[in-house]
């Protein structure tokens, strides 16, 4: 069992926060962005880029593009940067977006908590989490379908079209503003997450289903070594998704989000850790190695030319009051 300063649950907590700390100034940055844009101040503001990555679907129809095309996405670049280093590593270290930095995931993570310190929380049994699991499936089904059954021509209007060109501004007001419904919602899903741990992640969302397809193919995985296990349960326990870690010596799971919460429990040492290829790796090589790729990925998108908006900020603007159906003043 690990313990002191630097555990794994300690540390996905620390680079959950991180993360979050990280969204949220650039959040900061995208309000003064929003408020040139929209005529509310005279001082120019420029977009931060990584709020793209708030748009998956119109990444996903702009990597379609990219296939077959090989053009970038002229209007969202950092948008299509971010998910495929996103995809990145899922390939390389397993779901370790989802367990380690993803912001919905620091809420689920400290509900989570809640739920199991008040007694709530409730794991279900095997089929209760093929049940569960359905729903997120069901509708990657159908934003693939969606999406990726638009031809060249449909993606390509779709991209240029004023709505996507203020796509980001537009989801803005729409958690600025929310409606009863959505409240009601994001009130279900609080509720839910404390009586299920990681009910949003395991149930209903798509982004997270796409990436366990591809960490599938991932050679990284937990392992468990049978001869030096005494199956006392801890793991499996411990594991947000109830994922039978006990049982297997591979967790391959689409379904485990590289939490490593389980390798953090475990109290015989080298019994359960992260391996690739038979070979052992520091457990917190998801953390550092997920957040590796999307530094490394923004870094060469910026010298490539494919992490700023080439779009002139009198268009931006232009955009912006079209949208709010006023005529622009230049």
């Amino acid at each position: 069992m690990r313990s002191g300063l630097l555990s794994p649950s300690r540390l996905r907590l620390a680079a959950q926060v991180g993360f979050a700390a990280f969204l949220a100034w650039t959040c900061a940055r995208f309000f003064d962005h929003v408020a040139w844009a929209t005529g509310q101040s005279d001082i120019w503001a420029a977009k931060p880029p990584a709020v793209e990555g708030f748009l998956p679907i119109s990444a996903l129809m702009a990597a379609k593009r990219l296939v077959f095309t090989g053009q970038w996405d002229p209007i969202h670049p950092a948008g299509l940067t971010i998910f495929l280093a996103i995809l990145a590593t899922a390939l390389l270290w397993r779901k370790g977006f989802c367990g380690q930095l993803c912001p919905v995931g620091l809420a689920s993570n400290l509900l989570e908590r809640l739920g199991r310190r008040l007694g709530l929380a409730r794991q279900p049994g095997q089929l209760g989490r093929r049940i569960l699991a359905a729903p997120k499936y069901l509708l990657l089904a159908g934003f693939g379908y969606l999406t990726l059954g638009m031809n060249a021509a449909d993606i390509e209007s779709f991209l240029h079209s004023p709505y996507n060109m203020v796509a980001d501004t537009r989801m803005l007001a729409f958690f600025q503003q929310p409606s009863g419904t959505t409240l009601s919602v994001l009130g279900f899903l609080a509720v839910m997450s404390v009586v299920v741990p990681a009910f949003w992640c395991r149930a209903l969302c798509p982004y997270g289903a796409l990436l366990g397809l591809v960490a599938w193919l991932s050679p990284v995985a937990v392992a468990r070594d049978e001869a030096s296990c005494v199956h006392c349960g801890r793991c499996a326990k411990a594991c947000p998704m109830a994922l039978p870690v006990d049982t297997l010596t591979r967790v391959s799971s689409p379904e485990c989000q590289g939490c490593v919460e389980c390798v953090g429990v475990c109290p015989v040492p080298g019994c359960l850790g992260v391996s690739a290829a038979n070979r052992r790796l520091p457990w917190w090589v998801l953390a550092a190695g997920t957040l590796a790729v999307l530094v490394v990925a923004s870094v060469l998108a910026d010298a490539l030319g494919y992490w700023q908006s080439p779009l002139p900020p009198q268009m931006v603007r232009r955009m912006h009051m079209l949208m709010l159906g006023q005529m622009p003043d230049f």
